[in-house]
């Protein structure tokens, strides 16, 4: 009769291949580079800011005010089509307004607003709405405020540009040692690209649409606005293998 041998105590373990060192060796050195885009452009929108306040002895005349006024600005802006790619309403208000002096409280008069918010592709249109909606009565504009899309094709165009400047740096470091580039790494985006605000550029671009509507009109002017160039920046870091160089 056999009998099973006895298990081995320390039984012999399986060795898993570790992790790649970060840094490089003698039959295959490592470049590390960065790479970054600097890229000035044309803004692709210009978002108006625009507040409607009406006052009001009491609660409903402050309201109809409010409303009329609301439906002037909404009209006007909608009578520029597809050159107004968003119109939203945001916060929308009335508070009465107390007496400081006198017993008890006792409302004074009501104070109604609406926050309306535009944003413009074309902005030939752009400075005759402007000077349009600061002609209304208690109307307040605030920008324009120009800006890129979030899908636009300059944050490709700057991440791409930083990509290819990291490679030619690393190949001028290979070069420079006598040897040429094996093989890529790693590539890591350290940050996203930021549009910032710069002074603009030269350059004139004025507001000539709607020429026929705007000498109809007897207001004020159209404003000329110059579009401000929008700065966007992409940065990455890039690891190469490179032939071993002789020294």
């Amino acid at each position: 009769m056999t009998t099973p041998e006895a298990a081995d105590p320390h039984p012999p373990t399986t060795q898993l291949p570790g992790p790649h060192p970060p840094y490089g060796t003698p039959d295959a050195p490592r470049i590390a580079v960065r790479g970054e885009a600097h890229l000035e452009v044309d803004p692709e929108i210009a978002r108006l800011g625009i507040t409607v306040t009406a006052r009001g002895r009491d609660r409903r005349t402050a309201l109809d005010d409010l409303t009329r006024r609301n439906t002037t600005v909404l009209d006007l802006v909608k009578n520029y089509g597809d050159a107004v790619e968003r119109l939203e309403t945001g916060a929308f208000s009335i508070t009465p307004e107390l007496t400081r002096h006198g017993r008890g409280e006792r409302i004074r008069t009501y104070h109604g607003a609406v926050r309306i918010t535009a944003e413009l592709a074309d902005f030939t249109a752009l400075g005759e709405l402007t000077t349009r909606l600061a002609d209304l009565d208690l109307t307040h504009i605030d920008g324009p405020r120009w800006t890129l899309r979030p899908g636009s094709p300059a944050h490709r165009d700057a991440r791409a540009q930083a990509v290819r400047e990291a490679v030619q740096r690393a190949r001028e470091y290979a070069e420079a040692l006598g040897t040429t580039l094996a093989a890529l790494v790693e590539l890591a985006d350290i940050g996203a690209e930021s549009p910032t605000a710069h002074p603009p550029a030269p350059g004139r671009m004025r507001s000539a649409a709607y020429a026929m509507a705007a000498e109809a009109d007897t207001g004020a002017a159209p404003l000329d606005l110059e579009p401000e160039r929008q700065h966007v920046y992409a940065a990455v870091n890039a690891r190469f293998t490179m032939h071993p160089p002789r020294l």
